[in-house]
């Protein structure tokens, strides 16, 4: 009779223990991923704004890439803590967390933690930025957000691509109202910030020379007469430099992401997760 009831408790045992246990859907580098890890990954990414429909998948491939980084990092004697993990999750404001989402929440902040650390250390002092490159990101950063550069400017409307072909290039800002005006149109001249013009007209003038006429687009010609820059303006190629630097780094590191993945053991055992 002992031996009955004995048998009963260890099946509801069992039962009851692998009804709530989570299952390991993968691993890397001998670390299992559960299906409970995903979802917490998920609503955490979720709370950051970055949602999709392949959000599991995402979240999977993520907790990878932590794990990679993290390994590849201890081989510097790079071990980001969860203290250090805390301070920064401080900072984020997520909201209230369970074990396991903290747990993911700890794990991503210490992977970025651990890859900035490394990139700084071992792949920005490779990285050298040509005057082209400056000159790109620049180019990038007035059309996209304005630079603090006092634009004087003229805009032609309502100008027909027949009277546009006949523009030549002025001499100076005067001499362009006035060809416009001999050829019977008004001129409309404008002095302003960069970053207050339109990000149409920031766009179209962000690789245009002085003094030189625009395409004519939807009946519309613009020409730079001038750029002033302010006092703002005085540490921004620094900025621009290591914006440049910056960005060829995160494309290094990144392909250096893709070679440790390539290395990594990488079992999956839900095909809904497979790379």
């Amino acid at each position: 009779m002992m031996k009955k009831i004995y048998s009963i408790l260890t099946f509801l045992f069992i039962t009851v223990f692998s009804a709530n246990a989570a299952t390991v859907v993968g691993s890397v580098n001998g670390k299992p991923i559960t299906d409970t890890d995903i979802t917490a990954r998920t609503e955490l990414m979720a709370r950051q704004g970055k949602t999709s429909t392949t959000n599991r998948k995402q979240a999977f491939q993520n907790i990878v890439d932590d794990y990679i980084k993290l390994d590849y990092a201890a081989n510097f004697n790079v071990k980001p803590t969860d203290s250090d993990a805390d301070k920064e999750l401080k900072k984020m404001n997520l909201g209230s967390m369970n074990d396991t989402m903290r747990s993911m929440a700890r794990l991503a902040v210490r992977s970025d933690i651990a890859w900035q650390v490394l990139m700084a250390r071992t792949i920005v002092p490779t990285i050298e930025v040509s005057d082209k490159d400056i000159a790109e990101e620049k180019s990038d950063i007035a059309r996209e957000h304005g630079l603090p550069i006092e634009i004087t400017m003229l805009r032609l409307i309502d100008i027909p691509t027949d009277i546009s072909n006949k523009l030549t290039k002025p001499k100076n800002c005067d001499a362009a109202e006035k060809m416009v005006e001999d050829l019977g149109g008004y001129p409309q001249k404008i002095t302003a910030m960069q970053y207050e013009l339109s990000p149409e007209i920031r766009n179209r003038i962000s690789k245009l020379p002085i003094l030189t006429w625009s395409k004519n687009e939807n009946n519309t010609v613009l020409l730079v007469c001038s750029e002033k820059k302010t006092k703002e303006y005085k540490n921004l190629d620094e900025i621009i430099k290591q914006n440049a630097i910056f960005k060829k780094a995160s494309f290094a590191a990144d392909q250096q992401l893709k070679q440790l993945r390539r290395k990594a053991v990488i079992i999956i055992n839900d095909d809904r997760y497979k790379l």
